[in-house]
This record gives structure tokens, C-alpha cells and sequence, in this order.
């Protein structure tokens, strides 16, 4: 019997992912980035409802590069899971049952998160 090479590692920076393993890992990054900064997002939207003065004061937070940068961060995050969620729906109820409409999914997953990212986050800026 003839003992097979075998790597001893993987080198994932050398290792080329299909575009639905890429979608699928951005998937789970903007889940996890969604759960974790979205909490405290949403209690500095909720804070600025409270008063005149906390909106002033979370105005003057979204004005900052930083917060803007986070603010499109979070924008694509969410995009990007709405979208490859649909996918994985459209996955799990069997209407795209083919690879190439999978991988062709995958590319409009990716097209539409970034085009709606770059249009909105325009706004934002």
C-alpha cells in the first residue's frame, strides 16, 4: 500500500472559497456583529426619544467619522443578513435546488448588500 502525501496544514489564506461559502461565512460574521453592537444601538435611538436634550446629544454622536463608519458597518451587517437570509430560506423551502442558481444567488447576495451599503451609506455621510 502506498502512503498518500497529505497536508500536515491548512493554509486558509491559499485555500479559494466558492462564492456560497463566502456568503455563508459573511452571513454568520453580520449575525454575530448584529447581535452584538445592535443592543446598544438601539438604546441610544431609544435614549434620544426620550428628550429634546439626548437627541441633540445623539446628533452630535452620528456626526463623528467614527460613529458614521460604524453606523455603514452596521448597515451592511444588516443588509447582508437580510439577504442571505432570503437565500437560505429560498434554500431550505427547495425553490433554488440548483448549484448554478445557488451561486447565482450568492453574487446577488453580495451585489445587493454592497450597492444598498454604498447607496445609504451615502445618505448617512
Amino acid at each position: 500500500m502506498i502512503a498518500r502525501q497529505r497536508p500536515k496544514y491548512l493554509d486558509l489564506a491559499r485555500i479559494r472559497q466558492p462564492v456560497p461559502a463566502i456568503v455563508s461565512i459573511l452571513h454568520r460574521i453580520s449575525g454575530a456583529a448584529l447581535f452584538l453592537f445592535a443592543w446598544g444601538l438601539l438604546y441610544l435611538l431609544q435614549e434620544s426619544l426620550s428628550s429634546p436634550e439626548s437627541y441633540v446629544r445623539f446628533r452630535a454622536l452620528t456626526e463623528h467619522w467614527f460613529a458614521k463608519l460604524f453606523l455603514v458597518g452596521m448597515l451592511w451587517a444588516f443588509l447582508h443578513h437580510f439577504f442571505a437570509g432570503l437565500r437560505f430560506l429560498l434554500l431550505d423551502v427547495q425553490v433554488l435546488g440548483d448549484l448554478k442558481q445557488a451561486r447565482a444567488t450568492s453574487w446577488v447576495v453580495l451585489a445587493l448588500s454592497l450597492m444598498l451599503t454604498l447607496i445609504l451609506g451615502a445618505c448617512i455621510w
